[in-house]
């Protein structure tokens, strides 16, 4: 198992060498405004996050929304400076890249994947094949299987391959089952069956050989019912040299609501033993669910949870990543639910919060 999960943390790291040269080579122009990954103002003396977790050779990252890293110099800066890894937010799912059958849209996506070389920023792609983001012209078509199936891969094959040697991980299918196991009763498992899973990772391989390939859920991370369900696909599929390389964990928790590290390391233990990795993809820890905790109380909760979870995952050796679902408290898609949530470890003036300096501390040991 050792061996394994090994050889694939090597190849993920290379990727920080690879986008490195990239930079070199003039193939990106420097953000205005935006410093060199790492660099620190007078004012900022501490290690950053970003740093600490280079010492260890572990990736922590952020979900980055075209929209505010367009506008906000500060952001840009945020992410170059705190995060060695980026997951496009909505910039690469179906609906963005393929809003017409016959029309591929790429440039804020493109513009995504230039900041992240000019930074030495490893990418996770995200996300291939989702029951959500998906254009009217896949929905309300009237699709037979082996139609839906060639949409399907041509989707596919044509992103992985315009990013081919540039990203490290995709999210190849993200969310495909229910909570008690079940497959989510989506158009890609209605017309074309649960075979729709395996094809997409074959398909992905197909497109970039040298990709790792995730199964991304949320409500995974424990021991449960649908993580026993993704477990055992995993499972068949590593049996049958179907390649796959990893399991992405959401994490999308409140304060009040999470997973225990003793289950969070069983269930990191027996991935690891069909030698897969684990990347927890898009934390983000909720403080308002206890609406009688005072202010400082919800940032310490936050804190005590976002550290207790990274350090189960530092316990294991197959967990190679930490990535939160936005930069800052400022322009987290909670606020849409309510706009005094704050659960990132960014303040809204992309300040770092009592969860940031914990994670560090977590980080130092």
């Amino acid at each position: 198992m050792g061996s394994k999960v090994g050889g694939i943390c090597l190849m993920l790291l290379t990727f920080v060498a690879l986008t490195s040269c990239a930079s070199a080579n003039g193939g990106t122009v420097k953000e205005e405004g935006v410093q060199p990954a790492g660099a620190a103002s007078d004012q900022e003396t501490a290690p950053t996050l970003r740093q600490m977790a280079e010492k260890r050779g572990f990736y922590v990252g952020a979900a980055v929304n075209y929209d505010p890293f367009s506008k906000d110099a500060a952001y840009r800066q945020a992410v170059a400076e705190h995060f060695n890894m980026l997951t496009p937010e909505n910039d690469m799912k179906f609906m963005r890249l393929h809003p017409e059958k016959d029309r591929y849209t790429f440039d804020n996506a493109d513009k995504l994947m230039a900041f992240a070389a000019e930074h030495r920023i490893t990418v996770r792609g995200h996300t291939l094949v989702w029951h959500r983001s998906l254009p009217k012209w896949v929905e309300e078509g009237q699709w037979d299987k082996e139609q839906l199936k060639a949409v399907l891969k041509e989707h596919i094959q044509t992103v992985v391959s315009r990013y081919k040697g540039k990203i490290a991980v995709w999210d190849v299918v993200n969310e495909a089952f229910n909570d008690d196991g079940s497959y989510r009763d989506n158009i890609w498992h209605k017309v074309i069956g649960p075979e729709y899973i395996e094809l997409a990772f074959r398909w992905a391989h197909e497109a970039d050989p040298d990709a790792l390939l995730y199964y991304n859920d949320y409500t995974n991370e424990g021991m449960s019912v649908k993580s026993n369900r993704i477990y055992e696909m995993a499972r068949d599929f590593r049996s049958r040299q179907v390649p796959i390389h990893g399991i992405g964990w959401q994490m999308h928790v409140r304060t009040m609501n999470y997973a225990s590290p003793d289950k969070m390391k069983q269930n990191l233990q027996r991935l690891g033993a069909l030698g897969l990795q684990v990347q927890i993809t898009e934390m983000d820890v909720k403080v308002n669910d206890n609406k009688d905790n005072t202010p400082d109380d919800k940032m310490k909760r936050q804190a005590d949870v976002y550290a207790g979870t990274l350090a189960a995952c530092l316990k294991e050796a197959n967990c190679t990543a930490f990535v939160t679902w936005g930069v800052g408290d400022k322009y987290t898609y909670l606020k849409e639910q309510d706009p005094k949530e704050r659960p990132l470890l960014l303040d809204e003036q992309f300040r770092p919060k009592p969860a940031y300096q914990a994670v560090t501390d977590v980080l130092k040991r």
